[in-house]
């Protein structure tokens, strides 16, 4: 009872942290905060992109059933055959619908046709509306023309492309592997700067030196996580079945980045701190947010607009959309140009804040060692 009455004590004492405090508004916080941004329930008004090569009174009737769907937004509309593959890149759809030639003639002749359904299975979960959806329009399109698909009617063929047979190693595993490799990388770089100023190595460095000075130093660990990534994706590979349909050089290059900027991040976000510990709790602020709401855990599309712009504050949530498009979906370079040139301008912001706050430092330091210059005198 001693014991309990001491811990009670010190709980309430004020000395460490006020758990009592916390844990309620852990608990109102989280419910609140993804109450908020998962508020859709599910993905209203996915991207759909319709091939049509049909071209006719019936296609148009079709496309616009499938445009007021609540579950579905047509996003484009294609009258020459195109790779549907191609319409995936940069998550800017999750189904393509091809309507063939001769659509219209099979309906009214009550002759069997076929349309195609591509759908998007880099995450499993983000497509089970659409083929409710859309079984539920060639069900009744039928119905009205009172058409046994046994004889004749319209059918629906689907395929789902990049991961179809919805594996964990191009999901889940995957998810994780990018997530922890990038937690412990944090972990490792973000008391960098408490640990030079607690060895006095930093006011050199801010007195002599510049911020790059300070960005050399996550190379040794940047390069460390860019060798463990690939391990970890060669075991997917060769022991699971996860699908590499991209450019192994592209990848590499969105890594560089990636990895680099995660450090500059760290260091910033570290910056503050009183020592190495207390920066390492501040992980929190910025990597489990990528792994929510980038589309690891759940389909991106789920998320509130707001909520999947705010995303990309978050690193990570970059990283997944290059896992996605290099890996899974085997797009270039130029594939990607729009979502990597929007990366660049998100890392630009990032070394500018942070040479910003180099400068800064270096400024406040000089102005102090002035002051006590002055009083000495």
């Amino acid at each position: 009872m001693n014991s309990l009455r001491d811990e009670i004590k010190y709980l309430f004492s004020g000395q460490g942290m006020p758990y009592e405090k916390v844990s309620i508004m852990v608990a109102v916080i989280i419910t609140v905060f993804f109450t908020v941004i998962l508020g859709n329930n599910f993905i209203k008004d996915a991207n759909v992109a319709i091939i049509d090569l049909d071209n006719s009174k019936y296609s148009h009737e079709l496309i616009d059933k499938i445009d007021t769907s609540q579950y579905m937004k047509v996003t484009a509309v294609i009258n020459t055959p195109v790779e549907p593959k191609n319409l995936f890149y940069q998550d800017k759809n999750i189904v393509v619908i091809y309507l063939p030639k001769d659509l219209e003639k099979n309906r009214y002749t009550n002759t069997a046709g076929s349309i195609g359904v591509f759908y998007d299975n880099t995450n499993t979960a983000q497509t089970s509306e659409i083929k409710e959806a859309l079984n539920e329009i060639i069900v009744e399109d039928n119905l009205v023309t009172q058409t046994d698909t046994q004889t004749g009617g319209i059918t629906l063929n689907a395929r789902n492309l990049f991961n179809p047979a919805a594996s964990t190693s191009n999901g889940e595993t995957q998810g994780f592997l990018f997530f922890f490799s990038s937690m412990f990388f944090t972990f490792a770089t973000i008391g960098m700067i408490p640990r030079l100023r607690i060895t006095g190595k930093l006011n050199s460095i801010l007195k002599q030196g510049t911020p790059f000075d300070l960005m050399i130093r996550i190379l040794p660990y940047g390069m460390c996580l860019l060798i463990s990534i690939f391990i970890g994706l060669a075991i997917l590979r060769i022991w699971g079945d996860m699908v590499f349909s991209g450019y192994i050089v592209t990848f590499i290059i969105t890594q560089v980045f990636y990895i680099f900027i995660v450090g500059i991040c760290s260091i910033l976000i570290g910056w503050t701190a009183a020592n190495p510990g207390v920066a390492s709790s501040r992980m929190i602020l910025f990597i489990p947010g990528g792994f929510i709401l980038g589309g690891a855990t759940a389909p991106a599309q789920i998320l509130s607009t707001w909520a999947y712009v705010l995303s990309h504050i978050f690193p990570l949530t970059w990283e997944f959309h290059f896992v996605r498009d290099i890996l899974m979906r085997g797009a270039n370079l130029a594939d990607i140009a729009q979502i990597f040139g929007a990366f660049l301008i998100y890392c630009a912001v990032i070394i500018t804040i942070f040479c910003i706050s180099f400068y800064k430092a270096k400024a406040n330091l000089l102005l102090s060692e002035m002051k006590e210059k002055e009083v000495n005198a």
